[in-house]
């Protein structure tokens, strides 16, 4: 039972997944310190440093049993969370105390368990993203022929199709998707760099050895699973602050584009065509009891809002690291990195479920279509009369007073709109009068949309899916 007099994180407590609240644990940091720490001395073991098997078998022992009251009482005296869990792990290996964190600087561990984490939450973003993209894939293909007014200025332009529309949707999260593959390629470890970033302490380890400076670094990041090409070739203290912004901006964009798909799944919705799921039990509003608000889409936006402020935060940090490193980015970091992930990750989850169950009205749509394709369509009645023999300016001028008289009974008298009815009864459009349903099929107006769909799905989309089956059948899951 939380404690309901103190505030909780909601990303914790309503909106992120267990999977990445435990990648930014606590739990998962002060292991992956441990684990450090085992790696440095074995490869400085290995590497004829005065640490025996024992002493480096007995960190083994003791990786994953944190005393973390006995942590926290440490970091009381001392005000230094690294030191406070290098005197804790001492006090579980006690024969290994005196060779714990040799020759490194808290960086050591922090940084280079920091990347890890990012490493590992931009794989679990990965994972979330393609299963969106999956899911969207299918609602393209099964509504790539039902045709829709399409919206520029929010005003009904040329018809599209419901799945062609969601293509969109799916191509702005291809373009995140390779944004975040391409992010990936390029993370790189801090490495065994020393205070400053000059090795200074492990070259006097190694009696000026550099040689054997350089191989400590790829031994200790290759037992974490790193090549020597997967570490900053220089530092300062820290690894640069920069990559934390370029991770944030990838974050941003996937925000951006779900904010994209949340707002239009709210307009479609607010016109009855499309709905995100709702479900039985339901209550849209406390006094209007027959609402149906978009609370999923509403809440996605709202995540994806505050993520994309935060990319500012870290270019701040940043430009402002002083020298060879200063302390002020620590409690910002602790912050916002987590939050960020943490956000998009309920972000997606959201994504997930609201793709997966998205509910069509096709009878609404094809209204919608009727009452605005009449308009849409005189060009072509009019190349078909003069097809027939007609005058095309003639034939122009009577059509557009027809539109005009329609379109008022529309406006200011509330009228379904009437224009194919006053065409089939002017003389002048006699021609055509018995094919004007076969004219205005709204099929011919949606141009190569369901290609379209097919083509971009079977080129691009499939083709990313194919590559990370493993990573597919995940639900989205909306707590509360």
């Amino acid at each position: 039972m939380s404690d309901k007099k103190i505030y909780e994180n909601p990303l914790n407590t309503r909106y992120a997944s267990r999977e990445m609240q435990e990648n930014f644990g606590d739990e998962k940091r002060f292991r992956l310190w441990r684990k450090l720490w085992i790696a440095l001395a074995e490869s400085e073991m290995e590497l004829g440093l005065p640490i025996t098997a024992e002493q480096v078998e007995a960190l083994k022992a003791h990786e994953t049993d944190i005393d973390y009251d006995r942590a926290e009482e440490y970091e009381r005296q001392v005000r230094h969370d690294v030191m406070a869990h290098v005197k804790a792990y001492g006090d579980a290996a006690p024969d290994a105390a005196g060779i714990i964190h040799l020759g490194a600087t808290s960086c050591f561990v922090d940084c280079n368990s920091e990347i890890i984490i990012l490493h590992d939450g931009l794989k679990l973003l990965l994972k979330k993203l393609v299963n969106v993209m999956e899911k969207l894939k299918d609602f393209a293909l099964k509504y790539k022929d039902v045709p829709t007014l399409g919206f520029t200025h929010l005003q009904p332009a040329q018809l599209t199709t419901v799945g062609k529309r969601a293509t969109l949707w799916l191509q702005d999260l291809m373009l995140d998707y390779e944004s975040l593959t391409c992010l990936l390629k390029r993370v790189r470890l801090r490495g065994v760099k020393g205070t400053t970033g000059t090795q200074a302490s492990f070259l006097d380890l190694f009696d000026g050895d550099g040689g054997k400076v350089k191989e400590l670094e790829r031994r200790v990041v290759g037992k974490l699973g790193y090549t020597e090409d997967e570490v900053y070739a220089v530092t300062g203290q820290t690894y640069p602050r920069k990559f934390d912004y370029n991770v944030l901006c990838v974050l941003s964009q996937i925000a951006q584009s779900a904010y994209k798909f949340s707002n239009d799944i709210r307009l479609l919705q607010s016109m009855k065509e499309v709905e995100e799921p709702f479900e039985s039990a339901q209550i849209g509003s406390s006094a209007m009891a027959y609402k149906r608000n978009p609370m999923r889409c509403e809440r996605m936006g709202s995540l994806c809002r505050y993520m994309l402020s935060l990319p500012i935060n870290s270019a701040i940090t940043a430009s402002t690291q002083w020298m060879e490193r200063t302390l002020d980015d620590s409690a910002n970091r602790r912050i916002v990195n987590a939050q960020a992930f943490l956000t998009v990750d309920a972000i997606l989850n959201i994504y997930m479920n609201v793709a997966e169950n998205l509910v069509v009205y096709e009878k609404m749509i094809a209204r919608h279509v009727a009452a605005e394709l009449p308009f849409m369509a005189t060009e072509n009645i009019i190349m078909e009369c003069v097809k027939a023999g007609g005058d095309r300016q003639k034939l122009h001028e009577r059509i557009r007073r027809l539109s005009q008289e329609a379109g008022a009974a529309v406006k200011q008298e509330g009228k379904d709109n009437d224009l194919l009815e006053r065409i089939a009864a002017d003389e002048m459009f006699a021609a055509v009068r018995e094919r004007l349903p076969e004219i205005v099929d709204a099929k011919k107006f949606i141009g190569r949309a369901p290609a379209q769909t097919e083509e971009f799905i079977g080129g691009k989309i499939l083709p990313i899916l194919a590559r990370h089956s493993d990573l597919l059948g995940e639900r989205g899951d909306v707590r509360v």
